[in-house]
């Protein structure tokens, strides 16, 4: 197993956690909040993709899915393109109210196409500096590790928020 097929492999993880967590979730389920200010599975599950998005098309040196493809038009958010969702507030998190197909649809297509940047990466490209705001400065490596933390801790986060929503239900 080669450096890019480790990293495909990861990537493959996340995306199995967010389907294995929204594909059977009845509506309710993604905008159901633990309280009245917590993240819903809807929003992690677009935050973490918009995420991925932003972060590998940073790297790749192309448009992210969400614009190119015309997601962010689907979605209709109140949000300006460019949003990923750090520093949102509730009501920011309320108004991610996606239905699964939409979130499927848009985490299937970003999985895509990070499969198709990590199938071109050698072990070398692992070590270029893609960031230099950081100290130490951060590789592509380094990044894509990164983006695959933050995702799992996600996704992990959105299957938790729909067992307590499964518990709620009796």
């Amino acid at each position: 197993m080669n450096e890019s097929e480790v990293l495909v492999d990861a990537f493959a993880r996340v995306h199995d956690v967010v389907h294995a967590t929204i594909e059977d979730l009845p509506p309710a389920a993604l905008t159901y909040r633990i309280d009245s200010d917590a993240n819903t599975v809807g929003w992690l599950v677009w935050h973490l993709t918009r995420v991925q998005d932003d972060h590998v098309a940073g790297v790749a040196g192309s448009e992210q899915v969400w614009t190119a493809a015309g997601w962010a038009e689907r979605f209709g958010l109140p949000f300006d393109a460019s949003d990923i969702g750090y520093g949102h507030s509730s009501a920011d998190v309320a108004a991610v109210a996606a239905d699964r197909e939409l979130l499927l649809g848009y985490h299937d297509a970003t999985h895509e196409r990070t499969l198709e940047y990590l199938r071109s990466l050698s072990g070398s490209d692992l070590d270029v500096v893609v960031d230099k705001n950081w100290t130490p400065a951060v590789t592509l490596g380094v990044r894509l590790i990164s983006v695959i933390s933050d995702d799992l801790q996600h996704a992990g986060q959105a299957a938790y928020v729909a067992g307590v929503y499964g518990r709620s239900q009796g």
